[in-house]
């Protein structure tokens, strides 16, 4: 009852290929890598532009406001 041998590992593989499929392995190793690649490019661009993001959420959030204040004040007006 030790550590698993080459064999036992051949054969898990060989059960998991036989109820998965190569195809749906492949699709999640493909989307994993891709997670993998996201999370890297993340925080790659997180550690030299903190203030860059933020600072665009605050114009597009400022846009925002200033649109649904012309809405309401174009509502209230008479016709």
């Amino acid at each position: 009852m030790g550590s698993f041998s080459i064999w036992h590992w051949i054969i898990v593989l060989v059960v998991v290929l036989l109820v998965f499929g190569t195809k749906r392995l492949r699709g999640a190793g493909r989307d994993l890598g891709e997670a993998i690649k996201g999370f890297k490019k993340g925080v790659k661009d997180a550690d030299g532009d903190d203030d860059k993001p933020s600072a665009q959420l605050e114009d597009h959030n400022r846009d925002d406001a200033a649109a649904r204040e012309k809405q309401r004040h174009d509502d209230k007006t008479p016709r």
